[in-house]
Order: structure tokens, then sequence, then C-alpha cells
């Protein structure tokens, strides 16, 4: 519960948290230019017990554990520590808690599944043959569902977003203007163009007939950002 606690600390206090950000940064936030929905807490130790890793193998859990070691020359490594399971949700357990209730009220942790509900069985289909051929691009790619998109992350920086539609595909690719070396053109630049994912480039996809020359493009994604 500590770490629901943590949130609902945060959730209460809202306009302390803004204050404190506006205080250390240039740029000026309002309550409501904050997704609150996408909080989270990460703890960070040395060490985690068994009990404390265990206690992270919920799906939606919007809880992290990191262990840092230090090296000589003050070199810091962070472990992101993984659930072993993930099958349950935290709410076959939150009525047992008043404070997990009322933050799973407002504080909302995205599945795949969160993303392909409702989807015709084409766009699933084309999107687990994309999200194989990405997760094949390079070592350790993880996956991330974020609320407006599912995120492919190495060493926690995003190299690719996707977020399905009816019709298709659109899937962003996290190089800036100008890094990306796309001969067939197939990308769109969105550098000054509002969109969710991560990157200045843009591909809608509608079919297979170009997966094989698109991830040439996410390779030099997970190249830049490794």
């Amino acid at each position: 519960d500590q770490g629901y606690a943590y949130l609902s600390l945060m959730l209460n206090n809202k306009a302390d948290f803004i204050l404190e950000y506006n205080e250390n940064n240039e740029k000026n936030l309002k309550r409501s230019d904050v997704d609150w929905s996408q909080s989270k807490i990460i703890f960070i130790s040395p060490r985690f017990t068994t009990y404390q890793k265990q206690s992270i193998n919920f799906k939606d859990l919007p809880i992290e554990l990191w262990e840092i070691k230090r090296y000589e020359n003050d070199i810091l490594h962070f472990d992101h520590i993984k659930p072993a399971q993930v099958s349950e949700s935290i709410n076959t357990i939150s009525k047992q808690s008043e404070t997990i209730e009322k933050v799973s009220k407002e504080i909302r942790v995205f599945t795949e599944e969160d993303h392909l509900a409702n989807k015709p069985y084409d766009i699933v289909e084309l999107y687990q043959l994309l999200k194989e051929s990405i997760l094949n691009v390079g070592d350790n790619i993880s996956i991330k569902p974020t609320k407006l998109y599912i995120a492919f992350t190495k060493d926690q920086r995003n190299i690719a977003d996707i977020h399905l539609l009816k019709k298709g595909l659109k899937l962003w690719i996290n190089l800036k203007s100008d890094e990306l070396n796309d001969p067939a053109g197939v990308a769109r630049n969105v550098e000054n163009i509002g969109h969710w994912g991560n990157g200045d480039y843009e591909i809608q996809i509608t079919e297979e007939e170009n997966i094989e020359y698109i991830m040439t493009l996410v390779k030099q994604s997970y190249e830049k950002n490794k």
C-alpha cells in the first residue's frame, strides 16, 4: 500500500506538485495541463527483497522498482525490476484497501489488450506482424502501452510508437527531422504537425507489403536511441 499512499498524497495535493515543478523549471504548468491518470511511482533502492519484487506482479500496477548500483568513477547502473508474471489485475484486491480503490479510480495503467479491443481482426493481425518485426530489430526491446499508443523502447528510450485505427496503423519513428534516411519516401515529416507519438516521422500502414522496408527505418531509430 505504500506506493498507493504516495499516489494518493500526490492526487490530493496537485497544486503543490505543480508549484514545485514551476519553481524548478522555466516552463509553467497548470493542473489541467497534466494527465494525472498516467501518474506513476518509481522506487529506487540498492536492493529489493523477494517480497517487494513479488508485490509488483500485477498487469496494471502504476508502480516500478529500480535497483541502483554505484561503480568506480561514480558510474551508476539502473536495473528495472520487471514483474515475473502479470496476469492478475490490481482491481481484484482493490476493495481490500480504501487507498488502492480510491487511487485506481483516477489512475489507469493501459495494456496491449486495451488497444486491441474492438479493432478488426485484420488490423490486429497487421499489428502483431509489425510488433514481431520491431522486436526483431534489436536486442532487449520492450513494449510499453500508454494511453494513446503502444511504445517500443530500448533502455527506456522510445524507438517507435504504434496507434491502432479501424482501417490501419499509425507508426511514429523517434528521429528528429532530417535524421531519417528514407529513399522511398514512405514517412511523413510531422515536425510541425500535432501528433501523439515520439519523433518527427509518421507512417500510415494498411498492409504488409512495405513492412520489411519500414523496418530499415525503425532500425535507424534503434541505433540512434539505444
